[in-house]
């Protein structure tokens, strides 16, 4: 079934955001479908982190709707896209070293049960059956996250962004300084995402990691979206020639949206 013939789960439309004398964003579309990976990419200074940003709830736009399955939702802040079911990891991971993986997946939703301790059990049953769902390999949940390689880290803060009914997830750069093996694993959680019917984007300036787990690629420059790509028919070149302004880059990119693509 093409995309076409679906809603988005998330639909921004006519975004546009300033700061200053800075247009950051102008009058952008963004969407993303259940059971999805977009890549945003494009230059340092494109828009990608503010459009993020907006994504998020730490910015608001100026102008635009931003719509949550086919409703038009207001955004004032990171609570409202976190209870609409959207959930971010950034690059710094906000993981605590210092706390073991079940601490880090429960931070500041720790179960209580209404008792003045944790319900430590519980908490720790719930921790392996999310992490076993997403054939996270760690050597115990109670191991501190300090302890942990760069892949399972990046792996335990997907698994938490997820463990709380998100349908999107934005990763921000993660891959960003791992190893090839733990690469490996990042991409293949980002995989396992989709396949259970989340909708995943992943800003990344890599573009063998884009191209192999990404449906579609989004190319943000000067604060406007400029192509659309999907990924089965277009080549390294025309995305990197889409990202520079290059004439070779527009030859096969289309401005239109996602129901173009199907």
């Amino acid at each position: 079934m093409g995309v076409a013939t679906r809603t988005p789960i998330l639909q921004l439309a006519g975004i546009s955001k300033r700061f200053g004398a800075v247009q950051a964003l102008a009058d952008v579309d963004f969407e993303v479908y259940a059971e999805e990976v977009v890549g945003l990419v494009g230059d340092n200074g494109a828009g990608k982190s503010t459009l993020v940003k907006t994504i998020a709830g730490i910015n608001v736009a100026d102008q635009g709707t931003y719509s949550f399955e086919g409703k038009a939702v207001h955004v004032h802040g990171p609570n409202d896209v976190t209870k609409l079911g959207v959930s971010t990891v950034y690059q710094d991971l906000a993981l605590c070293d210092n706390l073991d993986v079940v601490n880090n997946l429960y931070l500041g939703r720790e179960d209580r049960g209404g008792l003045p301790v944790l319900r430590e059990e519980p908490m720790e049953k719930r921790a392996r059956d999310v992490l076993r769902g997403l054939s996270v390999k760690i050597p115990h949940v109670r191991t501190p996250v300090a302890e942990l390689s760069g892949g399972q880290r990046q792996s335990v803060a997907v698994a938490r962004s997820v463990m709380w009914d998100a349908k999107i997830v934005l990763l921000d750069e993660p891959t960003a300084a791992l190893g090839v093996a733990q690469t490996r694993q990042v991409l293949d959680l980002i995989l396992r995402l989709r396949e259970r019917g989340l909708g995943v984007v992943v800003i990344s300036h890599n573009m063998a990691d884009v191209f192999e787990v990404c449906d579609r690629i989004v190319v943000m420059r000067l604060g406007r979206r400029v192509a659309t790509f999907d990924v089965k028919a277009a080549s390294r070149e025309e995305v990197v020639g889409a990202i520079t302004g290059a004439e070779f880059g527009k030859l096969r990119a289309s401005d239109a949206s996602a129901e173009d693509l199907a």
